[in-house]
């Protein structure tokens, strides 16, 4: 397909009408950030938007290209956009006060840097709320070599949104932290599991919960009783359509643009083909449900057969709402929504007994034997595992997909061998004042973690808390150790849940200064968050 040149001028008003999934690239890009009153929940509300669209225009590019993107700040506060896994240089990456600036209102900031990969990644504010109240995209980036051919293309990209202004919702959690817990159990509960564990058990077992000032319920800080939970900017009440004619291959794109919100995703009476997480290519897994933390992508294969409309299904983790879209062969045909699942419980084994506790974890959501722990096998490195097009690949088959399943198609052979340094990071929370943190620190009362170039760092996240915390490296990426050896999968966004210790080797390969942080976006703003300088090593001794 030609590649289009936009003229300088052009508004990306325009660019998101034409921007279809069968566009070409264009390599000058015009973001204009606007307030904007949008009615998504039947009431109207105020809303940061770009290119008067929520979400965003998808952003189409070529890996090799060199894109510039001038972004114009027409709000009255500042604003910012983040270029979420994309490799570049710092000062591009668009995090106020780490890596440049900010945009001041009337400004125009102009990005420029070299696509150097592709796959399906997405865009965000980077300043105050504005991720949350509906500053996000995504951006597709074509390989030069496609050896994913699929006869449709399409971004499904998640999102909650919330009733309240984000700011209120941050003052109710910091005056009470469970505000959104409206799944507490009661009396009857308590009766209840007298019945089926008899009296002593259930009273220790609401004391040691007391103790921790917790409910086996708090799986969200936010939840739906305040949040919608939409798939490209719609509720189910407004139901997204993707069509197919049976027998087509399709690609899908699942973003998770959340700023507080982890999904459970299935599409009833289709497998999904798991090739690609975080916009890179893994080894193929078929299953039948994935997890996707905030900020994860994952790209799936799927080929309905049947003259039917399928269901694209995604539970918030604490079940306290879903978004709903279909795939069907006809815009009149929508699939029914699947029946409810119930809410699962926390239990104090997840928490490592009454102290959140440093052992592993079994995903709360899934049976054991699905969810197997990652070994540290010395020689998992050296299987015989050729990377191969997708079509040459037999896809592994699971019904609910794991970290532990993913595998880079391709090998990093930089893995291999004892790292330069090893960091030990805790995940640490106080929910009474609802400040989130690493090491008991704060960020404004952080010092900045600094490496050398070229030096290859182990980070351990140790999760002290209650909560699942996707941590995301700006600039580097994060290879989690999950038993592959250089297969390991290569990712730029990795959840820690309860009570779980989880490994990742970052090389230092980007000089430079970069955020790391919880991608939650409340845990971010309380204190969740730290700079990473990467610097180069002294003369004489590197």
């Amino acid at each position: 397909m030609a590649k289009l040149k936009y003229p300088l001028l052009l508004k990306v008003a325009v660019i998101g009408f034409l921007n279809s999934w069968h566009c070409a690239s264009a390599d000058t890009y015009h973001l204009q950030i606007d307030e904007k009153s949008v009615n998504l929940i039947g009431l109207p509300q105020q809303a940061v938007v770009a290119g008067d669209s929520l979400p965003a225009p998808t952003l189409h590019w070529r890996e090799g290209e060199q894109v510039t993107l001038q972004v114009t700040n027409n709000l009255k506060e500042q604003t910012s956009i983040h270029w979420h896994g994309i490799v570049l240089p710092y000062q591009m990456d668009g995090v106020p006060g780490i890596s440049f600036g900010g945009i001041a209102p009337g400004q125009t900031f102009t990005y420029r840097f070299q696509v150097k990969q592709s796959g399906t990644y997405w865009y965000h504010g980077h300043s105050g709320f504005q991720e949350q109240q509906g500053l996000f995209g995504a951006i597709v980036i074509d390989p030069k070599h496609d050896h994913q051919p699929a006869d449709r293309d399409y971004v499904v990209m998640l999102s909650d949104w919330p009733e309240a202004d984000p700011h209120r919702t941050l003052s109710r959690l910091k005056m009470q932290s469970d505000y959104y817990n409206f799944q507490k159990r009661t009396v009857g509960d308590f009766f209840t599991d007298i019945q089926r564990l008899g009296f002593s058990d259930t009273a220790a077992d609401r004391l040691a919960w007391g103790q921790m000032r917790m409910e086996p319920t708090d799986l969200a800080d936010v939840t739906g009783a305040t949040y919608h939970f939409l798939i490209n900017g719609r509720t189910p009440d407004r139901h997204k359509t993707y069509l197919f004619r049976p027998g087509e291959k399709l690609r899908l794109r699942f973003i998770n643009a959340s700023a507080m919100t982890h999904f459970d995703l299935r599409i009833p009476g289709l497998k999904m083909r798991v090739i690609a997480a975080d916009g890179q290519a893994v080894s193929p897994i078929e299953v039948e449900e994935f997890r996707i933390a905030v900020a994860e992508t994952y790209d799936v294969i799927v080929e309905p057969q049947s003259e039917q409309a399928y269901s694209i299904f995604a539970e918030a983790l604490d079940r306290s709402g879903y978004a709903h879209a279909s795939l069907t062969p006809r815009e009149d045909l929508t699939a029914a929504v699947p029946p409810l699942r119930p809410l699962k419980l926390l239990t104090l084994a997840e928490m490592g007994g009454a102290h959140g506790g440093h052992g592993s974890h079994q995903g709360h959501d899934q049976p054991a034997a699905d969810n197997p722990q990652p070994t540290h096998d010395p020689h998992a490195g050296h299987l015989s595992h050729q990377a191969m097009p997708e079509t040459e690949t037999p896809a592994a088959s699971y019904p609910i997909l794991n970290y532990r399943h993913l595998k880079s198609a391709i090998p990093e052979h930089g893995l291999m061998g004892a790292p330069d340094r090893e960091i030990t990071l805790r995940l640490t929370g106080n929910m009474n004042r609802y400040i989130w943190s690493f090491d008991d620190v704060k960020y404004s009362d952080a010092e900045p973690i600094r490496v050398k170039l070229g030096e290859r760092i182990r980070f351990h996240y140790v999760n002290e808390t209650m909560m699942n915390h996707p941590i995301h490296i700006h600039g580097l990426w994060q290879y989690l150790d999950n038993g592959n050896g250089m297969y390991n999968p290569k990712k730029h966004v990795v959840n820690v849940k309860p009570g779980e210790t989880v490994s990742v080797d970052v090389p230092a390969d980007a000089e430079g200064e970069w955020a790391f942080h919880c991608h939650l976006l409340y845990h971010m703003d309380t204190g969740m968050f730290r700079k990473l300088i990467v610097e180069k090593a002294e003369s004489g001794h590197e």
